[in-house]
């Protein structure tokens, strides 16, 4: 089983920010493969599908950003998916706005949700899709919990839809060509 986790905030208040983003893309991901969204046996919503003969579980932690770790810990232990498996879609400061990057394993980056998966599952070692929202010029809490400006939206709502499809890309074409294929996309 394949498992993609979209990080974010759950709740009216914080749909629209950047920090959600994740969320974003795994709406996407789950509107583009007509699946549902249902609560979850854990915090968080989960979304099912098949692609190539293959089960994708989509999630949404409830848990807020900064507790994730706990959402996807209880995933992956309870569908036994292996970390190879799994892929965590979130927001990135240190990419510029629009550029996505997936990578097969790594830090957290400064990510308060990747740190508390990294810290649950005992280990990096898991795919991630990081979307760029640009560097905060001051407070960074304040910038991620901040909506996109009015100029910004166009190039979000391609990095959204370029983010959907590196997930489609992942199941269709395996990781490596993936990887390949959309970490070389210039953004608008």
């Amino acid at each position: 089983m394949r498992l993609f986790v979209g990080l974010g905030n759950p709740g009216e208040r914080y749909d629209r920010t950047r920090h959600n983003l994740g969320f974003h893309v795994v709406d996407g991901f789950a509107r583009k493969t007509g699946a549902a969204w249902l609560p979850g046996e854990g915090p968080y919503r989960i979304a099912r599908v098949e692609m190539k003969g293959e089960p994708v579980l989509v999630a949404k932690p409830t848990t807020f950003m900064n507790r994730s770790g706990i959402a996807v810990f209880d995933l992956v232990t309870r569908y036994g998916v292996p970390m190879n498996q799994l892929t965590v879609v979130c927001d990135d400061f240190n990419l510029p706005l629009g550029r996505i990057r997936l990578r097969c394993s790594g830090s957290d980056g400064g990510h308060n949700g990747l740190a508390s998966i990294i810290w649950y599952l005992n280990g990096g070692s898991f795919p991630r899709l990081r979307l760029g929202i640009g560097a905060p010029a001051d407070d960074v809490v304040e910038y991620v919990l901040s909506p996109f400006r009015k100029d910004e939206e166009s190039r979000v709502q391609d990095m959204v839809t370029r983010g959907t499809d590196a997930l489609a890309d992942i199941v269709e074409r395996g990781l490596d060509r993936a990887m390949t294929k959309n970490n070389n996309q210039n953004p608008l």
